[in-house]
């Protein structure tokens, strides 16, 4: 079952939430919550807050999306905004707005909110909203920028109790294109900086080992010299990585990956944790502020985006073997039955090498054969559907009772 921008109107939020499920996305702003969850309860949520922050000063995905693919998100809000939202919030700060911004507000024509005048009324407004605040890291995260812009305080609830969905930007981009062109999130935005020659801004499949993305930003040897240490995330919020720069896979949630110092580490490693290395190098220099695609030879895609929501999030289950062909946006994964759980998508053409208890693996293949065969079009778009009758996600529909629509009725509702 999947939606589109043209018939959102016509779809009930079990379906909408069921073509965000299908498409695997997850927070792509570095939580890598499975966004579907959030979007259930879209019936009770009037407005959406697009995180455009980005307080990493080494970080350009959000900007560069929201300046290049203007278009693209104007028409995703146009049909938000006449069928879901009643107010979308867009989130940036000040100090990018005169480089980064103006294609958006010259293209949504929205109302202009600036720091000094903070937080808004969204009972207030309607359409599209600019808010913009001042220069502070603490802004980009969820519960302060929420307080900041609409003077929600969230304490043990979530944005969805006061009425809002968060979403950063690439996510929204994903978003778009599930909805419009019923894509699966196989590619990844991310940084490389640290110990490196030079930084990069790189476009890679999900999965994507660190040594290619080491080896694109300019290492002589991808694997780390004794006394240094590969991080998940930027200076200002990144966690160590307990496994190589081989065994090391590029999840939907990865921004950047950091090649430090140990010491380094050990000397600005905060609560939880999180280590902010933000003063203890110059971030300053060149930036690569456009992407560039890396093709790995072999990904290994997680099953499960971020691993600490384990008592939340359930592993997907993975549905192909080893020695199994796969082609690019092939879902490999199927949610787990119980509970919130996503979907996994081939981010590359290849061959699966290796299905563990964390990952698959998948090899690149040269040869341009059809590595699917003979099969249905519903074999590889719809592996989780919903009962139009009563409600219920339903895991691997039958093929005979889905029909050439969106439609589907489960075996005990039949």
């Amino acid at each position: 079952m999947s939606v589109n921008l043209q018939r959102l109107g016509q779809a009930e939020v079990p379906e909408i939430a069921t073509t965000l499920r299908n498409a695997g996305i997850s927070g792509a702003g570095g939580a890598g919550f499975p966004t579907y969850a959030k979007w259930e309860r879209l019936d009770e949520v009037p407005f959406l807050l697009v995180n455009h922050q980005e307080s990493e000063p080494i970080y350009y995905i959000d900007k560069w999306l929201g300046k290049s693919h203007t278009a693209d998100f104007a028409s995703l809000f146009d049909a938000l905004l006449e069928e879901t939202f009643e107010v979308i919030v867009i989130c940036a700060k000040e100090t990018d707005r005169a480089q980064w911004m103006g294609e958006l507000e010259a293209a949504l024509d929205g109302t202009v909110y600036t720091a000094a005048q903070l937080p808004i009324d969204p009972a207030d407004e309607s359409g599209i909203v600019f808010a913009y605040t001042d220069d502070r890291y603490e802004y980009g995260m969820e519960s302060v920028l929420l307080r900041l812009v609409a003077d929600v305080v969230l304490q043990n609830e979530l944005p969805m109790d006061h009425g809002w969905i968060v979403q950063n930007t690439e996510t929204m981009f994903n978003v778009l294109h599930a909805l419009d062109e019923g894509e699966a999130v196989t590619q990844k935005y991310v940084h490389v900086d640290g110990n490196v020659p030079r930084h990069r801004f790189l476009s890679a499949p999900v999965g994507t080992p660190a040594t290619t993305l080491l080896e694109a930003a300019g290492r002589e040897s991808t694997e780390l010299d004794d006394g240094e240490t590969l991080a998940d995330g930027g200076p200002g919020w990144c966690f160590e990585v307990e496994v190589s720069p081989t065994e090391f896979g590029v999840s939907k949630r990865t921004n950047c990956v950091l090649a430090l110092d140990e010491d380094m580490v050990a000397d600005n490693t905060l609560g939880d944790g999180r280590v902010n290395v933000l003063n203890a190098y110059d971030w300053s220099g060149d930036h690569e502020t456009e992407p560039t695609t890396v093709e790995p030879d072999v990904v290994r895609i997680p099953l499960i985006t971020n691993p600490d929501f384990g008592d939340v999030v359930a592993k997907s289950r993975p549905i192909v073997e080893a020695g199994a062909e796969v082609t690019e946006g092939e879902m490999i994964a199927v949610p787990a039955q119980d509970g919130i759980s996503n979907s996994q998508h081939a981010s590359i053409d290849g061959t699966v090498a290796a299905v563990t208890e964390t990952h698959i693996e998948i090899r690149r293949e040269s040869s341009e054969e059809n590595a699917a065969g003979d099969l249905l079009a519903h074999d590889r778009m719809v592996y989780w559907t919903w009962c139009t009758e009563c409600g219920a996600y339903i895991a691997r529909p039958e093929w005979e009772h889905l029909g050439a629509g969106t439609e589907y009725v489960c075996k005990d509702c039949r």
